[in-house]
């Protein structure tokens, strides 16, 4: 039987995966990241060494970074309290290995090279990303309150170029955007 087009097909879960992520500054100047993921299967599963029960967590892993001011990692945790195999938090302590590693451009890829394949664990590796992306938000709230973009913008003197230019299409170079953060008559020579 043809499904009317107007109406969408019935659907029935089968996995959710959550990412929660978290910020803070410590009170000695440092700042925490906390990245957490959960896939929870909907229904009963079974799997080589368990059996989950329906709404059972098949992975529930956390991943918590120290960083200084520079974004250098101070202090590196993996945590896996649930995985597919009794194997799985093995692997935990390899993530140590990303101390000293600075957050920013080719964070990932470097993060990859020392964790890749079986040096590292692929969900842990993939919750990295949503990690460094929380660490710079994290770090641009508090630049945001010392120095809110109006209080930026006023004056004349050059501005060097805000780092966020030409990291995604809303900050290209050519596009309205910069032109805010960074107006042309106040670019410094770069």
């Amino acid at each position: 039987m043809a499904q009317d087009a107007t109406t969408p097909p019935g659907r029935t879960l089968r996995h959710s995966r959550n990412i929660h992520c978290r910020g803070y500054l410590r009170d000695d100047g440092m700042y925490d990241i906390e990245a957490e993921m959960q896939d929870v299967s909907a229904v009963q599963t079974e799997l080589p060494f368990t059996t989950l029960p329906a709404d059972g967590f098949l992975h529930k892993m956390r991943l918590t970074m120290t960083l200084d001011t520079d974004m250098v990692i101070q202090h590196f945790e993996a945590r896996t309290e649930t995985g597919p195999t009794p194997y799985c938090a093995d692997i935990n302590a390899a993530y140590g290995a990303l101390r000293g590693l600075r957050i920013g451009s080719g964070f990932r890829q470097e993060a990859k090279a020392r964790l890749a394949g079986a040096k590292g664990c692929t969900h842990l590796t993939d919750l990295l990303g949503p990690l460094a992306t929380t660490a710079m938000q994290t770090m641009m709230s508090m630049q945001r309150e010392s120095m809110p973009w109006h209080a930026r913008l006023e004056g004349q003197e050059p501005l060097p170029k805000p780092w966020v230019l030409g990291t995604c299409h809303a900050y290209r170079l050519d596009g309205e955007a910069a032109q805010v953060i960074w107006p042309m008559h106040r670019r410094a020579e770069t």
